[in-house]
């Protein structure tokens, strides 16, 4: 077979030969040549592009003394360039043509593999500096130069990473690069000046351009600027103080295992800029200190690239499976960055430099020393053999019989199996000191399901949709959903990589986030649940605390995935105050929501901790309150602990303990400047605050805005006294309903406390802010409409003395209790709710709002109103109810209802009312589908027929 790939070889070249009318001189000249075309074929493509390369070896074989001096021989080169394509073009000959020169010198085994990749990696710096240089030249002739503030030239650095830096490249490797320049400034001597960052990141596209663009000469370098700090998502080109201030604040362990080989290229010490970038980055690659987390850090990496060898099934692969090239670099660079900051001769990139150093630190035996340097070159000089065969990245042993016999060859041995038994040795060799330094053992932080693995491997990196679908793949995810959730999670990492999270933050995110991931994709309704845990974690990525009690607290998640499931408003509520995740620590907090009657009191003691001088921090403190207890309620409710009409009794009282400690706070604030009315006694304050609508009935919900109406007791001619300005008693009530909405209204970073409607006071908008009892009383019984009295149907006290809310629950029973006109009445209230119809229904055979469509909640709420006005003169118990339940409950005691028209009144109500609070904690529209609840509606409206068309 080998013969028949050389007797190929032979026929090719003789055909090269006669095309290029070349006579040889001597036979012996064409067996190299031979060697070196049966061991590549890029070589032969390239005699057939380059004749006169042909003719240059046939007068003299080159050897690797013709490989230096690069950069001089390519500036002369591109020294008579005129434009950009020029530059490609040649760029690609000269690359093309010393590739197969050194290919040429690997197959007639004229160099050590040390050579040759030492030469591969000085070809490449010389072809990005040539690049470069060029590039900046004309940049500057059409920009200006760049300058900084002191009118010092700047210059772009790049710093090659991997393989490239330690001198140890490929013949197909990738390029990994790192751009960055001295100082920010502008282009001086231009037409207008450009930034130097603007002008730095066009000359960086401009050289990855000239080196990664595919053109009909084929590339220079695959180039890579992933390992820039943000990677994909963060600038191609940085200051000098972007750089210090991301590796300082920001810089991860594989960050620093990349930075070891970083090598400035063309690196030239009495350069200032230069010097200070290598002093600026040694200090986070090698610590001060023995730094025993490398070990760990390099163990999770390996398990990584493991985890990957399998999952892209890259079996056979010399570079990343079991003893192959990455386990004898990670091998090496766990002592650099473990003791590199103690034994500076560990401080060099290229790891055949370094091993020597390891025996002569007693950190490894010379057998070792000597077995891992044997294994690297042999698998070096496989890799590099078989990347030279067409130019191609690859790591993987071939199936072809034709490249086998290769590497066979190349490697001295008589066949493939022999050289399988050569390559498991060294492997063997290399995977025993693996495991002896970095160990097989894995961590708690390890001892992972797979899943949680494929997620921490994802969160190192930028996330391909490849990527995701092969770590959803054994959920139940819909195939159709992968690019809405790939599209959400880069979004939310790209953000996230340039946020200054810390160290100590950014590992707990990593922990973390593989077991919220994995939460998250066994859920039903994991494209409802992902945005909204993401925006919590969001929130909370700079407050490590937090972070760390989402992680190590196990019960939160669950609870936490849950409600932001059944609950945007929780979800929102939790991410705009992390706090609220200390009310999921212990299960029995979220249900056990506090009893009625004592949210005056846990709201005080919650107030007691804040200065009573300090009304911002108090005004906070309600808000937190009021968040924690809706956080409980709504728990409650999505968990089924409490029925519809238990959570709007939780959220009523909640509000009324609320109001009555702003009334306290603004009666505070008030009367230190004005005193108090002259006629009070004591701790008597003669005020009385007054609820309608939800509040009043007992019915709040968890968008509720609160209707308020404001009374007090004041004789005309009062005034205050004792404070350091006298104003009549009225004007000081006034003064007070003006602080009481103030404080209410006050819009701060948590929003509103509540919202707070006065409309409903007499005379609404036009009438005052707040009204003495007597005034009301008159207003009420003399100049009220009959909507106005359908309002006072659903009122109570809601804060004051009892003596206050009995004279106002006399006010409002006398009124409600008067003898009205039925017909009149029915007219009326038919008129109101045809116009409320005609204005606020979205009126949709496809939808059916809840509260104002036909057969709806308001027509129920008018049926009790009616019922309350028509009849309260006659059975005075109708008038003692707020709540529609209890007063369909009255109407069934006292006859105006049937026991199944009341029931099925209330049944209707509640039904509704529950759907409403459902459709809240989602933050939706009161909306459904137009064929939903269509017994129910029948049902109203034929009540409603049966009480208003009779």
């Amino acid at each position: 077979m080998l013969e028949h790939l050389f007797s190929q070889s032979q026929t090719k070249l003789n055909e090269l030969l006669t095309s290029n009318a070349i006579h040889l001189q001597n036979v012996e000249q064409i067996s190299p040549l031979v060697r070196a075309m049966a061991m590549s074929e890029f070589v032969t493509q390239q005699l057939q592009k380059q004749p006169e390369l042909l003719q240059a070896w046939l007068e003299k074989h080159p050897t690797i003394e013709d490989c230096d001096h690069y950069a001089e021989r390519l500036k002369a080169v591109v020294s008579t360039v005129k434009n950009e394509d020029e530059l490609h073009h040649e760029l690609r000959r000269f690359r093309h043509r010393e590739m197969a020169t050194l290919s040429f010198i690997q197959s007639n085994q004229l160099a050590s593999t040390q050579q040759v990749f030492e030469r591969l990696s000085d070809l490449a710096e010389a072809l990005i500096l040539g690049a470069r240089d060029w590039l900046f030249e004309q940049m500057c002739n059409e920009y200006g130069t760049p300058m900084n503030e002191f009118g010092e030239k700047q210059e772009l650095l790049i710093l090659g990473m991997g393989k490239l830096g330690g001198r140890e490249l490929n013949f197909s490797s990738d390029i990994d690069l790192i751009f960055t320049y001295p100082d920010i400034g502008e282009t001086v001597g231009g037409r207008k000046p450009m930034e130097n960052s603007k002008f730095f990141t066009r000359l960086g596209q401009r050289l990855i351009r000239a080196l990664d663009e595919i053109t009909l000469d084929g590339f220079v370098y695959r180039t890579d600027m992933r390992l820039r700090p943000f990677g994909d998502s963060g600038a191609l080109v940085l200051s000098f103080t972007a750089m210090e201030d991301y590796y300082q604040e920001q810089g991860r362990d594989w960050e620093r295992y990349a930075m070891i080989k970083a090598k400035i290229l063309g690196e030239d010490l009495t350069n200032i800029n230069h010097k200070y970038l290598k002093q600026m980055l040694r200090p986070f690659v090698y610590r001060r200190y023995l730094d025993f987390s490398a070990i760990q850090s390099l163990r999770e990496m390996k398990s990584k690239i493991s985890r990957e060898v399998i999952r892209r099934g890259l079996t056979d692969n010399i570079k990343l499976g079991a003893g192959g090239i990455r386990e004898v670099e990670f091998i090496v660079q766990t002592f650099q960055m473990m003791r590199g900051g103690r034994d500076k001769i560990l401080q060099q990139r290229s790891l055949l430099a370094v091993l020597p150093q390891l025996a002569q630190l007693n950190l490894l035996s010379e057998t070792q020393v000597e077995q891992l340097k044997e294994a690297y070159l042999f698998l070096r000089h496989t890799e590099n053999v078989l990347q030279a065969i067409r130019d191609q990245q690859t790591q993987t042993l071939p199936l072809d019989e034709q490249e086998r016999l290769r590497l066979a060859f190349a490697n001295q041995q008589a066949d493939w199996a022999s050289f399988l038994e050569k390559l498991a040795f060294h492997q063997h060799n290399v995977r025993e000191v693996f495991n002896e330094l970095i160990g097989e053992e894995e961590s708690e932080d390890d001892q992972e399901n797979e899943a949680l693995s494929v997620w921490k491997d994802l969160m190192q990196n930028q996330i391909t949709l490849a990527d995701l679908e092969n770590a959803l793949k054994d959920y139940t995810v819909q195939a159709e959903d992968y690019s809405e959730i790939h599209h959400i999670l880069n979004v939310v990492f790209e953000d996230w990589v340039k946020r200054p999270i810390g160290v100590r933050g950014r590992e707990v995110l990593r922990k973390l986030m593989p077991k919220v991931l994995d939460g998250i994709f066994q859920q039903p309704d994991y494209l409802v649940l992902l945005p909204r845990i993401l925006n919590i974690i969001d929130k909370i990525t700079t407050r490590t605390t937090y972070l760390e009690l989402l992680y190590e607290k196990e019960q939160i998640l669950p609870q936490l995935f849950t409600l932001c499931a059944q609950s945007i408003m929780v979800a929102e509520q939790i991410a705009r105050h992390p706090m609220l995740l200390d009310e999921l620590i212990a299960q029995q907090s979220l249900t056990k929501v506090i009893a009625l009657e004592d949210y005056p009191r846990a709201l005080q003691e919650y107030l007691l901790r804040i200065p009573e001088e300090d009304e911002e921090a108090l005004i906070d403190g309600l808000r937190q309150f009021k968040q924690s207890q809706l956080l409980r309620i709504a728990s409650a409710d999505i968990l089924g602990i409490l029925p519809v009409m238990k959570i709007s009794d939780h959220l009523t009282y909640l509000a009324e303990a609320i109001i009555g400690a702003v009334v306290n706070i603004a009666w505070r604030q008030v009367s230190q400047r004005f005193g108090t009315p002259e006629h009070l006694t004591d701790d008597e304050k003669d005020f009385a605050v007054i609820a309608y609508g939800k509040l009043g009935g007992i019915e709040l919900g968890y968008n509720s805005d609160l209707d308020l109406v404001f009374l007090h007791n004041a004789p005309e001619q009062s005034e205050t006294i004792g404070g350091k300005k006298s104003i009549s008693s009225h004007q000081f009530y006034l003064k007070l309903a003006q602080k009481i909405n103030g404080i209410f209204n006050l819009n701060t970073s948590a929003g509103v406390l509540y919202e707070v409607d006065m409309r409903l006071r007499p005379s609404g908008e036009a009438g005052l802010l707040v009204s003495t009892f007597n005034a009301y009383d008159h207003y009420q019984k003399n100049e009220a409409w009959t909507w106005e009295s359908q309002a006072l149907v659903r009122t109570r006290a809601v804060y004051g003395t009892q003596a206050l809310r009995d004279k106002f629950e006399h006010i409002r029973r006398e009124t409600l209790s008067q003898a009205r006109a039925s017909g009149q009445l029915r007219e009326e209230i038919c008129n109101m709710r045809e116009k409320m119809y005609q204005h606020l229904s979205k009126n949709s055979e496809h939808q059916f709002h809840l509260k104002t469509d036909k057969g709806g909640i308001t027509d129920i709420e008018f049926i009790a109103q009616y019922l309350v006005l028509n009849y309260a003169h006659e059975h005075p118990q109708m008038a003692v109810w707020s709540d529609n339940v209890r007063i369909f409950e009255s109407s069934i005691e006292c006859g105006m209802l049937s026991q199944e028209q009341g029931e099925g009144l209330k049944g209707c109500y509640i039904k509704l009312r529950n759907q409403i609070h459902h459709l809240n904690l989602l933050n939706k529209e009161s909306i459904v589908d137009g064929n939903e609840f269509s017994e129910e509606r029948a049902f109203v409206r034929q009540m409603w027929t049966l009480l208003f068309n009779s």
